[in-house]
């Protein structure tokens, strides 16, 4: 999800269409395995930014009335809302659980979003997001999709506290896949100081690295390194940051 208004225009989040790539179906296993304890029973779950699914089926059917938020109508359902995470239109308290993936480094101003992510959330009520990680790894890909900012788990934790929240658990995730994380981009960064890459033209979807089914293999089998750590302890490095947080009651 992205808060800019080319988004749309430049054919938005490439997961509508590609669901099935190998980061989305890790990545949702990762955000189970690691957030999953802070899900508890809520009555009214909101979220943002996900309305095409891979990364919140783990979510379904978790609560009686489960709303979707997104800027992109595509994934949208009857119920759902198109609209955006930086003014969103419910009221104060109206959740129990706010899931926002992969949605706060596309909005500016940063404080703003987390503001309206805390207001929408009754008291007591639980926020989970993931958030890309380290802004030495910013490449070409960043800019396609809209980033404003990659994390540390520091800065994480403290844009999340600086909004109002308490936090439960923060932590790396694609620990076992980081090396080759990594490697790809420094090499990418490498190529576009040589290459700077062309914008997008309208309507084009941001394209997704592409890999032969043998890599595909090694990166989820990487990845399954995490889901076995995960549920026991927090990882100190990896390509995103995930946090739970609480709104004080």
């Amino acid at each position: 999800m992205s808060e800019t208004p080319t988004t749309l225009a430049e054919g938005g989040s490439p997961s509508i269409e590609q669901g099935g790539y190998w980061w989305y179906r890790a990545r949702s296993e990762l955000l189970r395995v690691a957030l999953e304890p802070y899900v508890g029973t809520p009555g009214r779950l909101l979220d943002v930014g996900s309305a095409d699914g891979p990364s919140v089926g783990w979510l379904r059917g978790r609560a009686p009335h489960h709303v979707c938020l997104d800027l992109d109508p595509r994934g949208l359902n009857p119920g759902d809302v198109c609209g955006s995470a930086l003014q969103m239109p419910f009221a104060d308290g109206s959740f129990d659980l706010v899931a926002a993936f992969d949605v706060v480094e596309h909005c500016e101003p940063e404080e703003v979003v987390l503001r309206e992510l805390f207001r929408v959330l009754a008291p007591g009520g639980r926020l989970l997001i993931s958030v890309p990680a380290y802004q030495w790894a910013w490449t070409a890909h960043d800019d396609w999709n809209h980033h404003h900012r990659r994390y540390t788990r520091k800065r994480a934790v403290a844009a999340v506290r600086a909004a109002g929240f308490e936090i439960d658990r923060a932590t790396y995730a694609f620990a076992g896949t980081f090396p080759m994380f990594t490697a790809s981009r420094l090499v990418e960064r490498w190529r576009e100081r040589r290459n700077p890459p062309q914008p997008l033209a309208a309507g084009e979807v941001p394209p997704l690295p592409e890999v032969s089914p043998r890599v595909e293999r090694l990166l989820l089998r990487a990845s399954a390194f995490d889901e076995r750590m995960l549920p026991r302890r927090d990882l100190p490095f990896g390509s995103s940051v995930l946090v739970a947080a609480t709104r004080p009651a």
